[in-house]
């Protein structure tokens, strides 16, 4: 049986569900998901365009090694988040699919499980070396994501 990664990169569709799975536990009865998908509008300073898909490219090995070290610093942070899932998609996604999927799994749901979440999503943006290509019918651009200083996150230990 294979075993299932909690932090991933992968070229296959997402499943809310299955990054769910993965953080399921018998003494968690909370379990909080946030997707990312790829919107079919993209705002930009001539005004609304049309997104056809995105094309998502990443460095590999760091960033599953980034993406553990954010879950670590989520079970820090929060010492009743038992369990954590983020996992991204690499290559080509469609308008509406999700781009990325976050599971946080505690006991209960005032355990943390939410401000873990979103802690988790703002820190991928931040600090994973994930690269965004926005496709349109007239043409495509690489995006650069609206990285901040680490220390503006809240990282543990300030």
């Amino acid at each position: 049986m294979a075993v299932t990664k909690l932090f991933e990169l992968t070229e296959r569709k997402l499943s809310i569900d299955d990054v769910a799975a993965r953080v399921s536990r018998v003494d968690c009865g909370a379990i909080v998901t946030f997707a990312g998908t790829v919107r079919g509008e993209t705002q930009t300073e001539a005004g609304s365009r049309g997104t056809d898909f995105l094309e998502y490219e990443a460095y590999g090995e760091m960033a599953e090694a980034m993406l553990a070290r954010i879950g670590a610093e989520m079970q820090e942070k929060w010492p009743k988040v038992l369990a954590v899932s983020i996992v991204h998609r690499v290559g080509r996604c469609e308008v509406g699919e999700p781009s990325v999927v976050i599971a946080v799994a505690t006991a209960h749901r005032h355990d943390g499980c939410f401000e873990a979440c979103q802690y988790a999503i703002e820190r991928l943006k931040a600090i994973v070396p994930i690269w965004k290509q926005e496709n349109w019918s007239d043409g495509r651009v690489w995006v650069e994501g609206p990285r901040q200083p680490e220390l503006d996150l809240g990282a543990p230990g300030e």
